[in-house]
C-alpha cells in the first residue's frame, strides 16, 4: 500500500525536448557538451560545490540560434529522500545562473521547492548558494532544497572549473 502512495506522487513535468524549448525556445539548435573532468578538475569542483561528483564525465547542452550562444542546460537528477528530483539548470553564456525547472519530482509533492525559491537564486554566484548562509530554507522542504542547490553549485562549479578555464 505504501508503495502505492509513493508512486502516485512522483510528477513529470517536462520531457528532456520540452525542457530544451523552455530553456532556449522553440527552434534553437541543441547540442551535446561532454566535458571530461581531470582528476585535479575534479578536487577543485567540490572544493568550490560543497559537493560530492558522481562522474568525471559530465554533459551539457548547448543552446544556439543563428550561431549565437544562448546558455548552457544541464539535467541533473538526484535523490532528495528516497525519492529522486531531476531538475535543469541553465546558464547564460557568461556561465550565471539564468533558470533552474523541475523536471521531475518523485517525493511527496509539499516537499518540492516553490518555481519562486528557485527564482531568489538567479544571477547569484557559487558561493553564495548555501542553505541559511544566503539562501533561505523552506519549511519542510529543507531536504529537496538542500539537494537542488548542491546540484545548482555542482554544475555551476564545472561550467566554471572544467569549462569556461578551456581545461577540457
Amino acid at each position: 500500500m505504501l508503495a502505492l502512495t509513493t508512486i502516485a506522487s512522483a510528477t513529470v513535468f517536462y520531457s528532456k525536448d520540452e525542457a530544451f524549448e523552455l530553456a532556449f525556445g522553440t527552434g534553437a539548435e541543441i547540442e551535446s557538451l561532454p566535458v571530461f573532468i581531470t582528476d585535479e578538475q575534479a578536487a577543485q569542483i567540490e572544493k568550490t560545490a560543497q559537493t560530492k561528483l558522481d562522474s568525471k564525465l559530465y554533459t551539457f547542452h548547448v543552446g544556439k540560434r543563428g550561431g549565437q550562444l544562448l546558455g548552457y542546460a544541464a539535467i541533473e537528477s538526484h535523490t532528495v529522500r528516497t525519492q529522486p528530483e531531476t531538475v535543469m539548470i541553465l546558464l547564460s553564456p557568461t556561465g550565471e545562473l539564468k533558470r533552474v525547472e523541475m523536471l521531475a519530482f518523485h517525493e511527496p509533492p509539499e516537499y518540492q521547492p516553490p518555481a519562486r525559491w528557485f527564482e531568489r537564486l538567479y544571477g547569484k554566484p557559487v558561493g553564495d548558494l548555501r542553505l541559511n548562509q544566503g539562501v533561505d530554507g523552506i519549511a519542510g522542504a529543507t531536504l529537496s532544497s538542500r539537494a537542488s542547490l548542491d546540484g545548482i553549485r555542482k554544475v555551476m562549479a564545472i561550467y566554471q572549473i572544467a569549462l569556461k578555464e578551456g581545461k577540457n
